[in-house]
């Protein structure tokens, strides 16, 4: 891929670009849990302010890959809290067009990275997947993380349901 790609934590500046890409990313009803949605521009700026306090306070961190002042990724690791304080839940979107490139494994390698700098309290990260979705937990799988469960029907689509894998990685032991 030619051309140089950015990563790094959102602004406010970057409300409009993230609007428009889960906007279109949620068009394609793929492997995410947007299915055709229409986000507005105030849930996305919602979302957006309530991140950069998560951010702010260490209980999340969210990196955003640019091609060429294009959006074309976002990752995140945001804590649980009380007795669930120790676990970070794992999120991630590519661009269709920029998908099976490397750069998701790219992005996931930073933004975990990034948590294990940053989020002082985490120790297991949790995600979940797509049954169907064996591009992703190949990945997943060459990450470390491990299948502990699957939700039979836990994802309802237009047609039909699919099932949803539970899957965690241990980046901090304190035992």
């Amino acid at each position: 891929m030619e051309g140089k790609i950015i990563f790094r934590y959102p602004t406010k500046e970057d409300l409009n670009a993230m609007w428009e890409f889960i906007n279109t990313i949620s068009k394609e009803k793929t492997f995410i849990r947007f299915q055709g949605e229409e986000i507005s521009l105030e849930e996305e700026k919602k979302f957006l302010n309530s991140h950069l306090l998560k951010i702010a306070k260490k209980e999340s961190v969210q990196l955003l890959v640019f091609f060429k002042g294009r959006l074309i990724g976002i990752s995140d690791i945001t804590m649980k809290d009380k007795i669930e304080k120790h676990l970070g839940v794992f999120g991630i979107i590519i661009a269709k067009d920029f998908r099976g490139q490397g750069i998701g494994k790219m992005l996931m390698e930073k933004v975990i990275d990034e948590a294990r700098k940053n989020l002082s309290q985490l120790e297991i990260i949790l995600l979940n997947v797509f049954a169907n979705n064996d591009l992703a937990k190949q990945m997943y799988k060459k990450f470390g993380f491990v299948e502990y469960g699957l939700m039979p029907n836990g994802i309802k689509l237009e047609t039909g349901y699919a099932d949803d894998v539970l899957m965690y990685k241990v980046v901090r032991s304190r035992l």
